[in-house]
């Protein structure tokens, strides 16, 4: 490949892990180790041999910032690593990072992963690319901007399968077309006046908020409670929580809070890594 990085002991990275957690959904791996995906209008392919990180379509500034390589993951750990279970996260998953992802791309994914897996996500961000996005090298396409979704009718959505998702990601989109500033205001804003701005757009609800404020705006108090997660923290933190029925507001946010107290500023890292070991609970 055209391009590379050692990281160094002290930089510890792992790229699988990284882009195999479910928090990005324009990546695939090969069976050759290699990783093909778009970041921010970027047709990128990346692979790591050790401590090499070799990758084409960006340059190395480019890739540190996206991988938030700059960041003292050691520092980050140590401050999360408060108990034996997200102990033995960290200690299955070291090198694992959060990405710094593009904020629109971040906001309309989220919208699309409403109840729903991972695959079903990344077939709806890949057509929506495919159908309003730019060409890029390879066959892959940027993730279109607001201004070319907001024209699109809710028809020529559900076409991307998105379901009861389409009117939410038209609106969306037509308040970001129609606010360009929307991004720079909410990366501004502390970390419970950035979600009520986020819950403004349709089809976001408090875990989509907390996906987009940790993925696209380094809001990393931002602690996201899927199933998953729910289940881990009810088994190992908060056993009290009933474990059949649905997750109610109330009980959402009481995890969440206990997790930003027990975990500290980094507690949506903590929620990454207790996600990375979730089928072993």
């Amino acid at each position: 490949m055209k391009n590379s990085i050692t990281l160094g002991t002290g930089t510890p990275f792992n790229l699988d892990a990284t882009l195999g957690c479910g928090q990005a959904f324009r990546w695939e791996k090969g069976a050759d180790g290699i990783w093909s995906g778009t970041a921010k209008g970027r047709a990128i392919q990346i692979r790591q041999d050790g401590e090499i990180l070799s990758f084409t379509g960006a340059d190395e500034a480019f890739i540190t910032d996206y991988f938030a390589l700059d960041l003292d993951l050691d520092q980050v750990l140590f401050s999360i690593d408060a108990d034996p279970a997200i102990h033995r996260a960290v200690a299955t998953c070291r090198g694992l990072r959060v990405l710094r992802q593009e904020p629109f791309e971040t906001l309309i994914s989220y919208i699309c992963a409403t109840n729903t897996n991972i695959p079903a996500v990344k077939k709806r961000v890949r057509l929506l690319s495919e159908r309003y996005g730019t060409p890029l090298p390879d066959g892959a396409y940027a993730f279109p901007e607001a201004s070319a979704l907001a024209p699109c009718s809710e028809d020529a959505l559900r076409a991307c399968v998105l379901g009861y998702r389409a009117p939410y990601v038209c609106a969306t989109a037509q308040m970001c077309a129609d606010d360009p500033g929307w991004a720079a205001r909410v990366a501004a804003l502390p970390y419970q006046e950035a979600k009520s701005e986020l819950l403004r757009f349709p089809g976001v609800g408090p875990k989509a908020a907390d996906c987009i404020l940790l993925f696209a705006f380094q809001q990393y108090r931002a602690f996201p409670v899927d199933v998953w997660i729910r289940r881990i923290m009810r088994r190992t933190y908060l056993p009290h929580l009933r474990e059949r029925g649905g997750m109610s507001p109330r009980e959402y946010e009481e995890i969440a809070s206990f997790a930003r107290q027990h975990f500290g500023k980094y507690a949506g890292w903590a929620q990454e890594y207790l996600y990375c070991v979730r089928e072993e609970e």
